[in-house]
């Protein structure tokens, strides 16, 4: 026995003219004592797939008729079906309204005839397209005289039972003649009786259009697409952790560097691969902040490009000494050219300070743009692509959620992708800024570090002592250590090479040490910084 529930022509039991409901227990068609009233009903499947239904209802005079369809049928606990009935038109003096899901049919005494469509009947079987009309009648009939037609004459009638639910007896007087039409003709149905008839066509005979909504239904159920979807994102973020955390755990150890260089009898400081003292501060914190552009003026005053004078307590005044050469790199000469512009061969703290003055952003900039240039940090263009990238996964995966949802398809998908682009706006700011041979020269640099802090001023002969200290200092100013270290040789005589007092800063000309300068000196480190304020 072949019997498809919840399947194809389930609306079809107008058939009865009595449709209570599509279910076995909850009877949803009434009717106001109508004993003596006569269903006729031409049912016509046509190629469409639309059931194109003629009700004549005859009552007796004194009685009324009311059927009720409803057009959504809950057929299990997470799944229900939809009908839709168009193209109503009534003659006599009864009506025909659809309202809250619900397909009403109301006729007084006489005659009413009725014609509607109604679609989303049709759905597939294994090997077969299956039609099945069941109901439970809330009324008593006299009579229904009923026929059907559909497009193919080979229709199998599969099983057609009457009777109350749970004993149920053959129908009598149901036949399809050799035409292919089916009648059904029966006498005297009882109110609570139910109707079921199974019907079947060859396969493809219409084109199913059954709007049956389960558990899997849903725009966002999860469904196979989904679960691959989510699949494939998981192992993308796996992957994607895995690499950050590999290559963030690529750190070259960071041995201490000795910082001098003796020979002949003369000692001198060496920075590892000619790194330079903003350069070492970019590359450990992977940006330029206040500090790297103030180590910078002190490197560019020590190499005698400037000279810096104390005019006050809190005053200073930079004057040009040497003009730009090759031996400055592109963001020396950017951060040499803001201070002392062309045609400016000395300026004041006070002037450096007017809003507008200095270029802070182009500075930092340029000093990034230093360490890209010399292969330290990845190119920022290629690292905006994961930005990118990220950002258009979540909008593409926006819409596709949207869409998907609209057009009944698997809208997780979407999410799946919008989260994948989420990731990687996420992963972003993991990725790592520095290239390998970025990463070399930051060991270089920390093992700078670790060097310089265990110089003394006893491993250094007197007249190399102030020359060491000098270009040693501008990389403490990048380590915020320019204390310890000016504290370290503060008692060393400036003199010592002949030439009294610190050859790049004046103001403390006739001072045998360094302990005023060291008092004095971390208020310019502070008057520098604040000419670059952070962002």
């Amino acid at each position: 026995m072949l019997t498809f529930r919840g399947g194809a022509l389930a609306l079809l039991l107008a058939l009865t003219g009595l449709l209570a409901a599509f279910g076995p227990s909850t009877p949803t068609a009434r009717a106001q004592e109508p004993a003596g009233s006569i269903l006729y009903l031409d049912m016509t499947l046509n190629r469409e797939g639309v059931l194109e239904v003629t009700e004549r209802v005859t009552v007796p005079p004194g009685e009324r008729f009311t059927m009720t369809l409803p057009l959504r049928v809950q057929i299990s606990e997470d799944s229900e079906r939809r009908f839709a009935v168009t193209d109503i038109e009534t003659s006599g003096p009864g009506s025909a309204t659809i309202a809250d899901d619900l397909f009403t049919v109301d006729a007084g005494p006489g005659e009413t005839t009725i014609e509607y469509s109604v679609r989303n009947t049709v759905s597939d079987a294994e090997g077969s397209q299956v039609f099945r009309w069941f109901g439970v009648l809330n009324v008593d009939l006299a009579e229904i005289h009923a026929s059907l037609i559909s497009p193919s004459f080979e229709m199998g009638i599969v099983e057609c039972l009457l009777g109350p639910i749970g004993a149920t007896r053959p129908c009598a007087q149901v036949r399809i003649e050799p035409d292919g039409v089916m009648y059904l003709d029966q006498t005297n149905l009882r109110k609570g009786e139910s109707v079921d008839l199974t019907l079947q066509i060859p396969p493809g005979t219409v084109p199913p259009n059954a709007d049956i909504t389960g558990p899997g239904d849903s725009p966002f159920a999860v469904t196979g697409p989904v679960l691959v979807a989510f699949g494939l994102l998981l192992a993308a973020l796996a992957a994607l952790a895995a690499y950050i955390f590999w290559v963030r755990r690529q750190s070259v150890p960071a041995d201490p560097m000795e910082p001098l260089v003796r020979s002949g009898g003369r000692t001198q400081f060496s920075s590892p691969a000619g790194i330079l003292p903003g350069e070492a501060g970019v590359l450990l914190d992977g940006h330029a902040d206040p500090t790297d552009i103030a180590a910078t003026v002190v490197d560019l005053a020590v190499r005698n490009y400037l000279w810096i004078a104390r005019t006050g307590e809190t005053q200073w005044r930079m004057v040009r000494v040497n003009p730009a050469d090759d031996q400055l790199r592109a963001y020396e000469r950017t951060v040499y050219d803001a201070l002392l512009p062309p045609g400016t061969d000395e300026v004041t703290m006070a002037e450096l300070g007017v809003p507008g003055r200095l270029p802070a952003e182009s500075l930092r900039r340029a000093m990034v743009a230093d360490a890209v240039e010399r292969g330290a940090f990845i190119d920022p263009v290629r690292r905006r692509i994961p930005l990118w990238l990220g950002g258009g996964l979540v909008v593409l995966g926006a819409v596709v959620t949207v869409l998907a949802a609209l057009l009944g398809g698997h809208a997780l998908v979407g999410v799946a992708i919008a989260l994948a682009g989420g990731g990687l706006l996420t992963a972003q700011r993991f990725l790592p800024v520095r290239t390998a041979f970025g990463r070399t020269l930051t060991a270089q640099v920390r093992g700078l570090q670790k060097g310089l802090e265990q110089v003394t001023s006893r491993q250094i002969p007197p007249g190399d002592r102030e020359l060491v200290f000098s270009r040693g200092l501008s990389y403490m100013v990048v380590w915020s250590r320019a204390d310890n270290w000016v504290r370290t040789f503060r008692d060393i005589d400036p003199s010592a090479d002949d030439d009294p007092g610190l050859y790049w800063f004046g103001g403390f000309d006739g001072d045998r040490d360094l302990h005023r300068f060291a008092v004095h000196f971390p208020y310019f480190i502070t008057a520098i910084e604040s000419l670059f304020p952070a962002k």
